[in-house]
């Protein structure tokens, strides 16, 4: 992981996930306290317009074998930021305020469409999809304590034509689904949860519901007529969904969106995602996981076909699979995480608004700042108690500034009491090396010294034994004489001239 200034670029490769995931708390990286907050239609208008709550579409196979056309003519990639260019994400904060007047939005860390998760685990995990990966963007604008991730794409529709294929899958759902609301273009949800020690708001889009129990057995569909059904069906699940009884309208000046209340909620454990395959090629739950994961949706319907024919095609419960896929796939999950934690704190020191980009060629996740324009109307800043983000965001990067210089005035002094510490250890080594240098040497100076005195001593000694010797041999030694000759000494020395008489007499005696 690498950080580049004054820009602040950071460069994150698959190398870096694990410094980043929270290897301390595996369990947080589960998904847990999963509540559906609101939900909405997007309705065919020539202005934007939503129908809150709305309703997905009610999984009604017909009886045998079907033939389906290709999927042709326009195809939403996606309709949020086709249908609503300028606010892609306002949608949602309508919808949940409409549902939760109240709803503390100040206590939520992510806000994120599904999609911009499953890129970010699909950079993780490339193993996770049997498609190559491709280079994206996600749009990241931090309010206070809540992040927004906005899904960036360069196309938002397509357009196939009749020698374009992509597959069955649009036709299939006009031909197996009923509409609920005659002029639905696609149901999106919103449900919150907690993600490692996150609290994550998600908004996605459901393929449609299997009935309830409450509910009575559909009518029989008429695939010559669809629009004449369609304009005979109404919900009736009082027991399991809470109806919106009279439809009207919401202009708000500060935005573009028109709102309407029409439709039913519709309980998540009853949506389901529909994926059509050709039938030799099986899809496994490893490759439709991530996507389900996300958007914890329990319902799967696997069509296969063989060139447009399909056969008896079921919904089927997989919540155990996927539960047993996110057991088995924890490390990565913590990986995600942390690298969404990690997308936050760079986009803080950002100064609130940031991109992140995957680079398929380099394979690496760039985090930089992003100058772009505010991502709501200026009324919904408003939930988080601020009248100017920008001001705001100023706030935020100053304060990110202050915290950085602080950070790097730390590490400044830590550096430069770690180089006077060691300065000052080198002058004590050298001290101390002088030190024991010097007490060497006098310790040897000593031992000289210490040799000189015993060699003086030594040679004092022998000089004075020498000169006792000499003296001993120039003088001999007085003899005391005895009693008998004592008188005749004495009385020579006092008379000279009696002296030889009695010398003479004394050598007689000594022989």
């Amino acid at each position: 992981m690498s950080a580049n200034s004054p820009n602040l670029e950071v460069i994150i490769s698959r190398a870096d996930l694990k410094s980043l995931q929270d290897v301390e708390k595996p369990s947080l990286a589960r998904i847990s306290d999963v509540t559906h907050l609101s939900s909405y239609n997007w309705l065919e208008a020539r202005v934007p317009t939503i129908a809150v709550p709305g309703s997905p579409a009610l999984w009604c196979p017909p009886a045998g074998p079907r033939k389906v056309r290709k999927d042709h003519g326009l195809i939403y990639i996606s309709q949020n930021a086709a249908r609503h260019p300028d606010c892609p994400i306002e949608p949602l904060f309508r919808a949940l305020y409409i549902t939760h007047p109240s709803f503390d939005i100040s206590e939520v860390d992510v806000i994120s469409d599904r999609n911009n998760i499953r890129k970010l685990l699909g950079f993780i995990n490339p193993g996770s999809s049997k498609y190559k990966p491709d280079s994206f963007s996600i749009s990241v604008e931090v309010i206070k304590k809540t992040a927004i991730f906005s899904r960036e794409e360069t196309a938002t529709t397509e357009f196939l034509g009749p020698r374009d294929f992509r597959g069955f899958g649009h036709e299939f759902e006009k031909l197996y689904t009923v509409k609920k609301l005659r002029q639905s273009s696609g149901h999106h949800r919103i449900l919150s949860y907690k993600f490692g020690g996150l609290d994550i708001i998600i908004r996605h889009e459901t393929d449609g519901f299997v009935q309830l129990p409450s509910d009575p057995p559909p009518a029989a569909k008429k695939i010559e007529d669809i629009s004449n059904l369609l304009g005979s069906l109404t919900l009736s699940t009082e027991s399991k969904a809470a109806k919106v009884g009279k439809t009207s309208k919401s202009i708000n000046p500060h935005s573009k969106l028109i709102v309407t209340e029409d439709g039913n909620v519709v309980p998540r454990e009853f949506t389901l995602e529909i994926k059509t395959k050709v039938f030799h090629k099986p899809l496994e739950i490893p490759e439709i996981a991530p996507q389900l994961w996300v958007s914890q949706t329990p319902m799967l319907v696997r069509a296969y076909h063989k060139d447009g024919l399909f056969r008896d095609p079921v919904a089927e419960d997989v919540s155990d699979k996927i539960a047993k896929w996110e057991q088995d796939n924890e490390e990565h999950l913590a990986q995600l995480a942390g690298l969404i934690k990690k997308i936050i704190e760079v986009s803080k020191a950002c100064g609130g608004k940031a991109i992140v980009r995957y680079d398929v060629k380099a394979d690496t996740l760039t985090v930089s700042k992003h100058q772009r324009k505010d991502m709501l109307p200026k009324d919904l800043y408003s939930k988080w108690g601020i009248s100017d983000l920008t001001a705001e965001h100023q706030s935020t990067e100053s304060m990110s500034k202050d915290a950085e210089k602080a950070e790097d005035d730390k590490k400044e002094d830590y550096k430069n009491e770690h180089n006077k510490n060691e300065s000052e250890g080198i002058v004590e080594k050298k001290d101390r090396k002088k030190g024991a240098n010097r007490r060497s040497k006098k310790k040897d100076d000593d031992k000289k010294d210490n040799k000189k005195d015993l060699d003086s001593k030594t040679k004092q000694k022998k000089y004075v034994k020498k000169k006792s010797e000499k003296k001993e041999v120039e003088e001999p030694t007085e003899v005391q004489p005895d009693n008998d000759i004592a008188p005749a000494i004495s009385a020579t020395r006092s008379n000279p001239s009696t002296g030889l008489d009695k010398t003479a007499e004394l050598s007689s005696k000594l022989e």
